[in-house]
């Protein structure tokens, strides 16, 4: 079967209902476009194997670069599909707008990182060869790392941009990448729509062979010193008082441990054990419920729970599979063998809020001046408590921790005291602008230890808050919608 064979096998697929009409048209594009002619042959083989549904998929539409980058399910080809064409476009758009805004300025520079997912280390690389060409030196963090440690890289070595491999909490079957300009943050206006307009023009990607750029210092291995300096500005975040808790931790399969466990022990804490299940980095997230590491489902911490309670811990916290975010766990009453209930995103916004804005006032740190930041759809708890305490509230963002980090640095880093968004993403300090997962598990490892040492549980102060401030209660609905269908 040749390309003419296979296109009108497709368009007679599509008069039987088998094929939609879009996916014929992207069909199109990609057996008669010189562009994609490395992936003519498999296109091609599909066909004529009438991979009707897969194709149905992996074409019907072209798979957008949103407003922080590319995610999906991956397939070797497809418009629809994470595989080395798209992910490459996304690249090759980053860099030429780069170029482009820095009126072809030749210092430029880019941070790249990946994590547990299957093909994340293949994808990195070939944004470094894609970087590199484009004339970007090419900072690598060559080992699975967090995104904050992403974000934080971009701040230290003063690069142009940054790329993070993942797809957060998705499925195995997804990857991503997700896209930072030099503040730190995810790409904000006008940067993200002119870059997804060069991703979506984009015709010829041009790579340069990795080995090559890293024996030639084009690609510079950070990892270490990224590692040491992240540990130091973390660490600058924790507040004194007692340490004496067991916790439990749970990295979910993903990058969390290299973070998580280095933080925690600096900041004094000796009784964390790591879940052993969840310890492995796997991209098939084995022993999770129905393989998805998401820490905003309480059923990941049904199993870690039950350890849990044979352990006597006090805390257990886990972290999705770029360690961005967080979830936890605590016993209802001051006896760890009795029941256990989840926190959701807002309490936990609330709980974190509350603790940091009360050792800030107990330095005498706290002013007037300084301010929260929470998304719209973040409970209005967090408002009511920054205003207990005399502080503003920043409230009215779209969905999203790029825009809380817009705000960090339009009202001014160093009156920021939290960031929080109901999906279980939280910040303190100025290291760096997106949500870190290691940094408020330590926040929680510290307020779970003061807790303990005064007989007070975790739900407990959660309820003096809302008796205080008034009870809040937020809902959230998931939707799954996959395929085509």
């Amino acid at each position: 079967m040749n390309a003419t064979d296979a296109l009108a096998a497709a368009t007679q697929a599509a008069s039987d209902g088998k094929l939609s009409e879009t996916a014929v048209d992207n069909l199109r594009i990609w057996l008669t476009e010189d562009r994609y002619r490395d992936y003519r042959d498999q296109v091609i083989s599909e066909i004529a194997e009438q991979k009707w549904q897969a194709l149905d998929d992996a074409f019907w539409t072209v798979i957008p670069f949103g407003t922080g980058g590319r995610r999906g399910r991956m397939y070797p080809i497809g418009s629809n599909a994470i595989n080395d064409r798209t992910i490459g476009e996304s690249a090759q758009g980053l860099a030429d707008y780069v170029v482009e805004f820095h009126q072809g300025q030749k210092d430029l520079s880019c941070v790249i990182a990946y994590d547990t997912r299957h093909k994340s280390r293949h994808f990195a690389e070939l944004c470094a060869g894609i970087m590199v060409a484009a004339g970007f030196k090419v900072y690598f963090l060559d080992d699975y790392r967090a995104t904050p440690q992403l974000s934080y890289a971009v701040r230290y070595k003063n690069c142009d941009c940054g790329i993070m491999v993942t797809a957060s909490h998705n499925p195995p079957s997804d990857n991503a990448v997700k896209v930072y300009w030099s503040s730190g943050a995810q790409v904000l206006p006008p940067h993200d729509k002119a870059i997804i307009d060069r991703v979506m023009t984009c015709e010829e990607i041009r790579v340069a062979p990795f080995d090559e750029a890293l024996a030639d210092g084009r690609v510079e291995i950070i990892t270490d010193e990224i590692d040491k300096a992240f540990l130091e500005v973390t660490r600058a975040e924790a507040f004194q008082g007692p340490r004496d808790v067991k916790i439990l931790y749970t990295p979910l399969h993903g990058v969390g441990a290299e973070a998580v466990m280095p933080l925690l022990d600096a900041d004094g804490f000796e009784g964390v054990e790591v879940y052993g299940p969840h310890e492995e980095k796997s991209g098939d997230f084995p022993n999770v419920p129905g393989h998805v590491s998401n820490p905003e489902n309480k059923a990941v911490f049904d199993a870690p729970i039950e350890h849990g309670k044979s352990i006597g811990a006090d805390l257990i916290l886990a972290t999705d599979p770029d360690c961005d975010r967080i979830g936890c766990a605590a016993p209802m009453t001051l006896d760890p063998a009795g029941p256990w209930r989840t926190f959701n995103g807002n309490e936990i916004g609330a709980i974190l809020t509350q603790y940091v804005l009360s050792k800030r006032a107990e330095q005498g740190t706290l002013t007037a001046n300084d301010y929260v930041v929470k998304t719209l759809v973040t409970t209005e708890l967090i408002r009511r408590i920054a205003e207990g305490h005399g502080v503003r509230c920043v409230g009215d963002l779209l969905v999203g921790f790029k825009y809380i980090a817009e705000v960090i640095d339009r009202e001014g880093p160093d009156q920021f005291v939290f960031g929080t968004e109901e999906s279980h993403g939280y910040l303190v300090g100025q290291y760096c602008r997106d949500k870190d997962g290691a940094v408020a598990c330590m926040l929680m490892c510290e307020l779970a230890a003061e807790l303990k040492s005064k007989q007070v549980t975790m739900h407990d102060y959660l309820c003096e808050l809302q008796r205080k401030h008034g009870y809040h209660r937020e809902m959230l609905i998931n939707l799954f919608m996959e395929g085509s269908e």
